[in-house]
């Protein structure tokens, strides 16, 4: 069989503690690891946007372009890579174009490289934009298909989604399962069928709340899916990405083998669990969130529960 390794996004300095240590990892934390991270092999680190603008602002007293910048310093040869809510930037309403063209700029100026643009409701006006100014400055643009599952969406409505943003000028289509509401063989279906119809890498990205997440990467896989997004192990699982590491092993020895050396994820992996245990302690969090297969009814975003319970927690709602 032709070998087709897949690339790996790590999403340990972004999506890995939004989903489980509501988004409160500092740079300090992050800073011993950072040249072993860029080192690894990835083909990307998420390590910007979604929700760490917001918390280095309101919780960490932090500068977010600073962290950027500090990012951008330490991780020379691992694009950085940043998640944006189209219209809505990085905040929660919709924004003028000059801002969001402004905001787009100095993101790449400081050291993003690609710009996941998505938008909640796969409405691709709210996109426009924001891919617009992303092309125009030099980003690689992942345009993103959000997943949802209701007797209302078939792939051939997702496949037509694609389509569109390819026309937008996407260099690459993310499957954006926010939830872990993708099953195994419904991955391997949507994925022959973006596959049959566009000529662009396809990344799938999926949160393991439901615990079907490494089943999905690997049919995914299977199917021709061209990244995968996951996370070190002190980080993974529950309600983030599938372990880095399990997917890596999984993978090694096959045609699909990422070329990442896993003794090296073991050692970064030992780095993060302290920090996840200081995180616990610093900020009295609630971060042990079980595996709920109950997600495939409730639909709650994996980013969104942490910071959930959390601020419950602060109100005594918990």
């Amino acid at each position: 069989m032709e070998k087709k390794p897949v690339k790996i996004v790590e999403t340990v300095l972004r999506d890995g503690h939004q989903s489980l240590a509501a988004t409160r990892m500092r740079i300090s934390d992050m800073l011993p690891a950072l040249e072993q991270l860029d080192n690894a092999g990835y083909y990307a680190l998420e390590a910007w946007g979604g929700a760490t603008f917001d918390s280095c602002l309101r919780f960490l007293n932090e500068d977010p372009w600073q962290r950027l910048r500090t990012l951008k310093k330490h991780l020379r040869k691992t694009p950085i890579q940043m998640l944006l809510r189209g219209q809505n930037i990085l905040g929660y309403n919709h924004y003028a174009d000059d801002v969001v063209r402004e905001f787009v700029n100095r993101s790449v100026d400081n050291g993003v490289s690609i710009i996941r643009i998505f938008d909640a409701l796969n409405d691709t006006r709210n996109l426009e934009c924001a891919m617009r100014a992303a092309k125009e400055a030099g980003a690689h643009v992942q345009g993103c298909i959000v997943y949802t599952i209701s007797p209302y969406h078939q792939d051939k409505d997702f496949v037509q989604l694609g389509k569109e943003l390819a026309q937008m000028g996407a260099d690459s289509i993310c499957i954006k399962d926010m939830a872990g509401l993708l099953r195994p063989y419904a991955a391997e279906s949507l994925i022959r069928s973006l596959k049959a119809e566009l000529d662009l890498p396809i990344d799938l990205h999926t949160h393991f709340t439901s615990g079907m997440g490494d089943m999905t990467y690997l049919k995914a896989v299977e199917a021709g899916a061209d990244m995968i997004d996951t996370a070190l192990s002190p980080f993974s699982e529950s309600t983030s990405q599938p372990c880095t590491e399990a997917l890596v092993a999984t993978l090694e020895g096959t045609p699909y083998d990422t070329g990442i050396n896993l003794a090296e994820l073991n050692a970064l992996a030992d780095y993060f669990k302290d920090v996840r245990k200081n995180l616990i302690h610093d900020f009295n969090l609630n971060a042990n969130i079980p595996i709920d297969p109950k997600v495939l009814t409730f639909q709650i975003p994996g980013g969104m529960l942490s910071n959930l319970l959390n601020q419950m927690k602060e109100m005594g709602v918990a």
